[in-house]
């Protein structure tokens, strides 16, 4: 689930992560940033958000990996990328970006 918020209203998207629980990760395969929140003491199933600045524009990308990526035939990972769950934390870190830009 994509959702684009206005730069002028996102000032920090890392403080507003930070807020909501998200830790910065890199992967170690690609080395690309993205935030993560598991849901469980073990590292699956966790919420995966990807965050791009685009001009005036910063897009959280997010979805839920349910097991570790497998590379052989088939889906590279299982996730779920729309649905009531993944709504559902959309909707708690947009609290989140509202509480933030608010301080």
């Amino acid at each position: 689930m994509k959702v684009t918020y206005d730069a002028s209203v996102m000032h920090s998207p890392l403080a507003v992560l930070r807020k909501a629980g998200y830790s910065a990760f890199v992967d170690p395969k690609t080395g690309e940033e993205s935030f993560v929140l598991r849901l469980t003491s073990e590292f699956y199933p966790r919420f995966h958000l990807y965050v791009k600045e685009k001009g005036d524009e910063v897009i959280f990308d997010l979805h839920c990996d349910q097991k570790k990526s497998s590379y052989g035939s088939g889906h590279m990972h299982n996730g779920e990328y729309s649905g009531p769950m993944i709504e559902k934390e959309m909707q708690r870190i947009d609290g989140w970006v509202n509480h933030v830009e608010k301080e």
